[in-house]
């Protein structure tokens, strides 16, 4: 894993020595395997790792209980972090937007707020080939052209992605390899929201046909993003 992620960060140039890099925990399997691997590789790359963590103020207790989760992880492993709770459904209402794309735009403020007050040069998200390939089909259903399709960009306006080369089960084995606990989002179990229900019904029968399909649409959207440069 750690290779993989090694390999990942020097091809897409995502860090220089020196560099502080907020990991962005949400106590998920990726996630939590994102800072331990970061804490893993950081010898090797010259860098300083924190982590933060956002409470959504979505799921109640469950919620309440991912941020306990998160707090006592990064004071175990010494890691200095943020975390901060946000009404979500609140900014969309008040923004009219839907729930899923609210979500979005309060974390990615949170990311930047959490990055100046940890000093980090860079912010690290936990998106694997799975999730490069959903959102993929995301686009692909919209409509998209090439921007669309070329997937979850490497690196964008100081958001890196050192888990863009790897998959859910590579995340998986390394987290069982190294005994590991994380929680899980009682959320991603509905198909209420457009991602899940991709990943729930239609990620199942390409991987029918195509077992590595995940592989195969982290080499496409590569393709696709040299075309759009």
């Amino acid at each position: 894993m750690q290779d993989t992620v090694l390999k990942t960060v020097k091809n897409y140039d995502m860090i220089q020595p020196g560099d502080t890099v907020l990991c962005a925990v949400s106590g998920g399997a990726d996630s939590v395997a994102l800072l331990r691997v970061m804490l893993e590789i950081r010898g090797a790359l010259g860098i300083t790792v924190c982590a933060c963590h956002l409470n959504h103020s979505l799921r109640g207790a469950e919620a309440v209980r991912d941020e306990n989760f998160v707090r006592a992880l990064c004071e175990g492993l010494q890691v200095p972090f943020y975390i901060e709770r946000r009404d979500v459904q609140g900014y969309a209402d008040q923004h009219g937007q839907g729930l899923e794309e609210a979500a979005r735009d309060v974390r990615y403020d949170f990311f930047r707020e959490a990055a100046a007050r940890l000093g980090a040069d860079k912010v690290a998200t936990a998106h694997t080939l799975d999730d490069n390939l959903e959102t993929m089909l995301f686009y692909l259903a919209r409509g998209a052209g090439t921007r669309g399709m070329g997937g979850i960009p490497p690196v964008r306006r100081g958001i890196i992605r050192p888990f863009i080369g790897s998959t859910r089960s590579q995340v998986e084995s390394y987290l069982y390899r190294i005994n590991q606990p994380y929680v899980n989002d009682s959320s991603n179990d509905s198909s209420d929201y457009t991602r899940n229900r991709i990943r729930r019904e239609v990620v199942p029968v390409l991987r029918e046909l195509n077992p590595r399909a995940a592989e195969a649409a982290g080499r496409t959207a590569h393709l696709l993003r040299q075309d759009e440069a």
